[in-house]
């Protein structure tokens, strides 16, 4: 077990410290009971526990309370909100992740703001945790709210009308700008001044070199521009450190080939382990994927997606570190009937819950919104209490929040997860990770690798015969026969209509993340009945409609992954 505790900024003395946390460590036993984790914010004090290590990961289970003293006029609310920033900026910049403040709307207005994150946080993910959290509560309680607080694993924000925190030190803002001095307000702006000058001389310098550059000269100096990622959550690594760690990436250290590259297994000096991939030389698509990678893993953080710990670029290498996960990938176990013994049905449960709150984050939860495009049980890995993470975001995509579909003339992925939509026209959306979901789950549950092979075996495809079988009432016939019945029938039956109510045709037919992760966790809601899902049976006629080379590989289709700069737009 692993836990964590400490109290907010605002408590006086350890006596009151202590307390506040016994006192929470009796009302999470009684309110967590038999539960294998849970978190509480106990008035000044915090407690959280759970069988994974969670230090340093954002949580994203949330819970809002909207409400407060009375309803407030839009100024107030704006200035609220601008003050509730500013002070978030305070905690986040501070050693103890706390910062408490008043607001000053006007001469006769105050409002009173309290922001906190666990300490084990990096700065970085105490802002995206604090920022969302505000951008959150002002969208759902709106500008005029008279009170509101925003509560996860990982940080707090309240907003009240009345002084509800005991902190002395307490600092004012006027609409969101710090009322400490005006030696703040006169060097900001020259600072800015002077920086936007350096940037755009350095704009032009670098214009100008790239006239000059060879194209391969212009792809490292890309590359290299990566080190001004390294900060506290992303380290930049030198290339020999790589190499001595991976013993010059060796055969006997390898631990898989994937489409862009090799992945290696490493023992840093001090012992720790680590997974380097490294991007093929010859891939035309290294590049871009590199980039794409980097830029979004750096900014996500929670327990179901593998975490990046840094990058290197020299040369001619493009290497990205994640964390080593000891139990590889989801397929080793799932496709070898051997290895799939050891996935008993709460284990799978388990996977399977886990992945729906890692997409639900990619979807609806995080900074960004990203569709991942590859979802399969390759890109699942497994750590050493097998629980599941999601990697490999070389093909995701990230988009603004107003945009429900996205239309690409570049289609990647692999054959038997695609959407209908995006195989055959290029459209992508939340939805099309929904149905790669959707077929994983059937994998799961059935022990069989959905694809070419199943279907010219079985004259259908996995979805198919799963509907067939559970529109006869046949549906327990489809569940992997190494588990022998042990499991819950009405569990299994769920969890077989909610993976073909993912893999509908149609993606208006098919539930969002969110709805499938409260389909999981319920046993009382009535689901929708699914319709037969489609069938890509005619191969011909389907390969003739896909813009892939008939020369490809025919398990998994891709075409070149020109990555664009996306736009990443706050929740």
């Amino acid at each position: 077990m692993y836990g964590l505790g400490f109290c907010a900024g605002d408590v006086a003395t350890s006596d009151e410290c202590a307390s506040c946390l016994a006192t929470a460590g009796r009302a999470i036993a009684e309110e967590c009971p038999n539960k294998t984790e849970g978190y509480m914010w106990y008035g000044q004090c915090f407690l959280k526990y759970s069988q994974q290590r969670f230090f340093g990961e954002l949580d994203a289970d949330e819970h809002t309370f909207c409400g407060g003293a009375a309803p407030v006029t839009a100024e107030f609310g704006n200035a609220t909100e601008a003050g509730a920033r500013s002070i978030a900026q305070a905690a986040w910049g501070s050693p103890s992740m706390y910062a408490a403040g008043e607001v000053v709307v006007n001469t006769t207005a105050r409002s009173y703001v309290l922001a906190q994150c666990t300490r084990d946080l990096t700065a970085n993910i105490c802002q995206i945790c604090l920022g969302g959290g505000i951008g959150r509560m002002t969208a759902s309680c709106g500008a005029q709210s008279g009170g509101w607080q925003y509560l996860t694993g990982s940080c707090t924000v309240r907003y009240e009308q009345f002084r509800f925190f005991n902190d002395p030190s307490a600092w004012t803002t006027q609409g969101g700008k710090s009322s400490r001095g005006k030696v703040i307000a006169i060097v900001l702006p020259i600072v800015g001044a002077v920086l936007f000058g350096v940037v755009l001389l350095l704009l032009l310098i670098l214009r100008r070199r790239r006239g000059k550059k060879s194209f391969q000269e212009s792809e490292n100096s890309k590359l290299n521009s990566l080190k001004r990622l390294q900060d506290k959550d992303l380290t930049l690594m030198d290339l020999d450190v790589i190499q001595a760690a991976t013993n010059n990436f060796s055969d006997e250290n390898k631990l898989g080939e994937g489409g862009f590259g090799a992945v290696y297994r490493g023992v840093l000096v001090d012992g720790k382990e680590i997974a380097v991939k490294r991007l093929s030389q010859k891939s035309n698509q290294g590049s871009s994927e590199f980039k794409n990678e980097v830029k979004l893993i750096a900014k996500l953080q929670h327990k179901n997606l593998v975490r990046m710990l840094g990058c290197c670029a020299e040369g001619q290498e493009k290497l990205l570190i994640y964390e080593f996960l000891p139990n590889k990938s989801l397929d080793v176990f799932l496709f070898d009937p051997n290895q799939r013994a050891q996935l008993s049905w709460e284990r799978r449960f388990l996977i399977i819950s886990g992945i729906a709150k890692g997409l639900l984050y990619l979807h609806e939860d995080s900074l960004l919104k990203v569709i991942h495009r590859d979802l399969k049980a390759s890109n699942i890995l497994l750590d050493k209490d097998m629980n599941p993470k999601i990697s490999d975001f070389g093909m995701a995509k990230v988009y603004s929040t107003e945009d429900s579909d996205v239309d690409t003339s570049r289609i990647v992925g692999t054959y038997g997860y695609m959407a209908p939509e995006y195989a055959m026209s290029g459209f992508f959306s939340v939805k099309s990770d929904v149905f790669s979901y959707g077929v994983l789950l059937l994998e799961i549950i059935s022990g069989e690798r959905n694809g070419r092979a199943y279907a010219e075996k079985h004259g259908h495809n996995l979805l198919t015969h799963a509907w067939n079988l559970w529109n006869d009432g046949k549906a327990l016939e489809f569940i992997d026969s190494l588990l022998e019945k042990q499991y819950g029938a009405d569990e299994a039956v769920k969890c077989i209509q909610i993976a073909l109510l993912c893999v509908q045709e149609t993606m208006e037919g098919r539930p969002t993340m969110s709805e499938v992760v409260l389909m999981l966790r319920s046993d009382h809601i009535a689901l929708p009945r699914p319709v037969p899902p489609p069938n890509f049976m005619n191969r011909r006629q389907f390969e003739s409609e896909l813009p892939f080379s008939s020369t490809m590989n025919p398990t998994t289709l891709m075409s070149i992954n020109e990555v664009t700069d996306s736009y990443a737009v706050p929740r």
